[in-house]
C-alpha cells in the first residue's frame, strides 16, 4: 500500500491540498500540570515537552512542523520526547535532515525518543542515527535518569507494541520492560514514552506514574464530538487522546502533528504538550 501511495503522493501535492484549508494548519499547544507523590518539596518544576506522529513526508504541510516547533521551543522545556513515526513513505535523505534540523533548534537539556511502527517500515537506522546526531537519546526498552536537579525522575523509553522489532527472541514486552526497569528501581518518579498506548499493560502497576504516546491521530478522521471514525488501536478505542487517570497512572495521547495516510484531518486537530511536574502541596 505504501509503495502505491508512493506514486499516487508524488510531488508532495497532498500537502499543499491540506495547507490550503483554512485554520488547517493550526495545532495546539496542551499544557498539563501534574502533581507526583514522592517528589520532593523543594525540587524546581520540571517541563516536558512532548510531540508525536510528525510524519515528515508528502501528507504533512511544512506550516503543521512550524507551528508544532514553535511551541515546542516556546516552552523552553527541561525535556524534550519524542513519540516516534517521524516519517511516512520513507526515510529519505532529505526528510532525515529536517527532522534533525527541527530536533536541534529545540532548547532542551535533554531530548529522549522512541521510535513508531512507521520508522520501523522504513530505515529506523537511519532515524535512530539522524536522531543521535541531532543530540537525540533513543531509548527502545531502555531508561535513563535525569540529571540533578530533576534527579528523582528517570524515563523508560518502550519499544513500538505493534511491531516490536528490538524485541530478542521473543521476549514478552513486559519482560523487556521489567529490564529496562531495573536499572531506575530506586529512582522514586518513573515516566514511560511509548508510541502507541498498547503500551499501558507493559508498564500498568510497574511504579510509572505518567505515560506518554501518540500513534491514534485522535481518529484522524473523526465525527463532531472528537468522535474517530477508526481506529487501529485496542487501548486507543478506549483513549483516542488527550489525558487520562487509569489506576493511578497518568495515560496521556496526543492527538500528533502531521498526516500519513489520508492528508487531512478532521475533528482531530494537531497538537503537542508540554507537561509540568511538581510536587504534591
Amino acid at each position: 500500500m505504501e509503495r502505491a501511495l508512493s506514486v499516487l503522493y508524488a510531488g508532495g501535492w497532498p500537502a499543499r491540498l491540506w495547507a490550503r484549508v483554512p485554520g488547517a494548519t493550526r495545532v495546539g499547544l496542551l499544557e498539563h500540570v501534574l502533581a507526583v507523590p514522592g517528589r520532593e518539596k523543594g525540587r524546581p518544576p520540571l517541563r516536558i515537552a512532548f510531540a508525536s506522529d510528525l510524519h515528515l513526508g508528502p501528507t504533512t504541510p511544512s506550516e503543521v512542523l512550524d507551528a508544532a516547533f514553535d511551541h515546542l521551543r516556546s516552552s523552553r522545556p527541561d525535556v524534550l520526547a519524542l513519540g516516534g513515526d517521524y516519517v511516512f513513505l520513507g526515510a529519505t535523505t532529505d526528510r532525515v535532515r529536517e527532522l534533525q534540523a527541527r530536533v536541534a533548534d529545540v532548547p532542551a537539556p535533554v531530548k529522549v525518543a522512541v521510535l513508531g511502527n512507521h520508522d520501523f517500515w522504513a530505515r529506523p537506522e537511519r532515524l535512530e542515527d539522524g536522531l543521535t546526531e541531532a543530540g537525540v537519546r533513543v531509548l527502545v526498552n531502555e531508561s535513563l535518569r535525569l540529571p540533578a536537579p530533576h534527579d528523582d525522575v528517570a524515563l523508560v523509553g518502550l519499544d513500538d507494541p505493534l511491531t516490536s522489532h528490538r524485541i530478542e527472541e521473543r521476549i514478552a514486552l513486559q519482560e523487556a520492560v521489567d529490564a529496562a526497569l531495573a536499572p531506575v528501581a530506586d529512582v522514586p518518579i518513573k515516566i514511560a514514552l511509548c508510541h502507541s498506548p498498547d503500551g499501558y499493560p507493559a508498564v500498568k502497576g510497574r511504579g510509572v506514574q505518567l505515560l506518554l504516546a501518540g500513534h491514534t491521530h485522535g481518529g484522524h478522521i473523526a465525527l463532531p464530538g472528537h468522535r474517530p471514525l477508526w481506529m487501529p488501536s485496542p487501548h486507543g478505542r478506549l483513549w483516542p487522546f488527550g489525558r487520562h487517570d487509569v489506576d493511578g497512572l497518568t495515560v496521556f495521547v496526543s492527538r500528533g502533528v502531521g498526516g500519513s495516510l489520508v492528508p487531512i484531518r478532521t475533528y482531530a486537530p494537531p497538537d503537542v504538550a508540554v507537561f509540568t511536574i511538581t510536587s504534591q502541596p
